[in-house]
């Protein structure tokens, strides 16, 4: 038998392998060190070398960080990446089987809608509070010519977590979910849907029993995109919530005031909500892939 020979692999691919770890580094580096940091024993700083390990900064976390209401603001951004979730699914598959079909305008409303990718975050949330305001501004010129002085007098701002802050928060996922079932319905073959049409099938039970199926993993996508999206979004939200604020926002806020690692101990927790998300899709990925399996079988 011959010898093998075994190939070395030349200098490009070493120098390549490098710069690739290195962006790894850079990109998670900071991550690992977070939470590493944030099991620090109780006389533990906000950098190396470590003193101790334990949970002593996650239970000063449950007990609260001063003023600053950490479970509230965590519901909040709960149910916002919740709505933003549903709302960026239904929205996103409704628009992907609109533009199946050639639409007047269709291309002038896909640049659109793609444009708000382009803006600055902040000019977006900028414009949607100024937008609220003025909503503001008629609804209390509206009720005081109608003379309700005391719905006047407690009305607030239309300014809230699901009203201006959803708005501005869909002009981010929007976006990613139209392109993605754009992909999605580019690939799809309409022989399994006039296969359904020949058997009797009406147009809702064709897209619930055949095309929803099909692209039922590509949906569960958009809606982890949805929620991971907004779940972090500091940017868009800034300026368009109103009174209260997302877990991000106040997480920036306590960057500037808090001085131990609890800081570090809520920014493990909120990775671990959305590596949590990320493995919930995966699950449901992967058991809507089993169950095609099935029924091919």
């Amino acid at each position: 038998m011959k010898a093998r020979i075994r190939e070395s692999r030349p200098a490009s691919f070493w120098l390549l392998a490098i710069v690739f770890s290195l962006f790894v580094l850079f990109m998670y580096g900071p991550m690992f060190v977070i939470f590493i940091l944030s099991f620090q024993g109780p006389e533990g700083g906000l950098t190396f070398p470590m003193r101790g390990v334990s949970l002593h900064w996650f239970y000063k976390l449950a007990e609260g960080l001063g003023v600053v209401d950490i479970g509230a603001a965590l519901w909040r951004s709960l149910g916002l990446g919740v709505a933003v979730m549903l709302c960026t699914v239904v929205l996103s598959v409704l628009a992907g089987l609109a533009f199946r079909k050639r639409l007047a305008g269709g291309n002038t409303l896909f640049f659109i809608v793609v444009a708000s990718l382009i803006m600055p975050s902040i000019i977006v949330s900028l414009g949607i509070g100024l937008e609220f305001r003025l909503i503001d501004n008629g609804i209390k010129a509206a009720l005081e010519w109608l003379g309700m002085e005391s719905t006047l007098e407690g009305y607030g701002t239309s300014l809230g977590l699901f009203t201006s802050a959803l708005g501005a928060h869909l002009t981010w996922t929007l976006p990613f979910g139209l392109l993605i079932m754009f992909a999605v319905f580019n690939r799809f073959n309409p022989a399994y849907e006039e296969a359904a049409r020949d058997l009797g099938a009406t147009p809702w039970q064709g897209f619930a029993h055949v095309v929803l199926p099909l692209i039922a993993p590509s949906v569960v996508g958009i809606g982890m995109f949805g929620f991971t999206l907004s779940w972090d979004e500091i940017a868009r939200t800034s300026q368009a919530i109103g009174d209260v604020n997302t877990l991000p926002l106040e997480l920036q806020g306590l960057t500037s005031t808090v001085t131990t690692p609890s800081i570090y101990a809520l920014g493990t927790l909120t990775t671990v909500v959305s590596f949590v998300v990320m493995g919930i899709t995966l699950a449901l990925v992967w058991a809507l892939g089993q169950r095609k399996k099935g029924r091919a079988g």
